[in-house]
């Protein structure tokens, strides 16, 4: 798997605001710990829930600022800008991913302020 391909694609498809190809990016189990917002959300059902209600309705879009990946191919660090309809207009962010069979098994979200 080409990671940086897959994080490009994981990229746009948030910006797509397409929900169920979005999902199809991780581990049906997978978590995503954002301490940020103050919560972990646990499996598809949580994902969902966390993409919709700080991506969707805040018209969030995202660009790759810089992108590193483990040597083992198992890990990768993400920073990013966020635009968007939240009060900050646009910050930073950053994303510390786990992968596993070629999707996503653990996420660690966080803002950069």
């Amino acid at each position: 798997m080409d990671i940086h391909t897959f994080i490009s694609d994981w990229i746009a498809t948030s910006n797509s605001f397409n929900t169920k190809k979005y999902l199809d990016f991780y581990l049906a189990d997978a978590v995503l710990d954002d301490p940020s917002v103050g919560s972990k959300f646990d499996g598809h059902v949580g994902i969902k829930n966390y993409f919709e209600s700080y991506f969707i309705e805040y018209n969030t879009h995202t660009e790759i600022v810089k992108l590193e990946i483990s040597e083992d191919q198992n890990n990768a660090y993400l920073e990013v800008e966020f635009s968007g309809s939240f009060s900050e207009g646009n910050i930073g962010g950053t994303f510390d991913i786990t992968l596993k069979d070629g999707k996503i098994a653990y996420i660690k979200a966080d803002l950069i302020l």
